[in-house]
């Protein structure tokens, strides 16, 4: 019996340990929680002036970007104006030479192809005096 009152003993005292520690941890919370909420406050009240020194800073930056911005697209849109004109100039251009050299062409072909019917006539008229030289 000596033996199963000393587990009881120190089981029990350990039991009563934790408990006392988790009433100290708590407690020791609290405290913080308390101590902690002016420098919560004060952490606030600085990151609210940061915000807001940060939106006076950037303003100018940001007026200045856009107007970059807008001289960048007049820029953009006056060589794109040109590119397209010099793009349909090209075009034309291209399409002109191509017309002239397929009416070149049609014309050399034209000039080079004989008339089968020509050379038929030919060899028949040079058949025919043959055929009378023969006779």
């Amino acid at each position: 019996m000596g033996l199963s009152s000393f587990f009881k003993n120190l089981f029990g005292s350990t039991k009563e340990s934790v408990t006392e520690l988790a009433n100290n941890a708590e407690t020791t919370f609290e405290q913080a929680k308390e101590a902690a909420a002016p420098y919560i406050e004060k952490a606030e009240t600085f990151a609210e002036e940061a915000i807001d020194k940060v939106k006076e800073v950037s303003e100018p930056i940001i007026d200045k970007a856009a107007d970059y911005a807008e001289k960048a697209k007049e820029t953009v849109s006056e060589y794109a104006d040109k590119a397209s004109d010099t793009i349909s100039d090209v075009i034309d251009t291209v399409k002109e030479k191509t017309s002239s050299l397929t009416h070149e062409t049609t014309e050399t072909i034209s000039e080079t192809v004989v008339d089968p019917s020509e050379k038929s006539a030919a060899a028949v008229e040079e058949i025919g005096d043959e055929a009378a030289d023969k006779i």
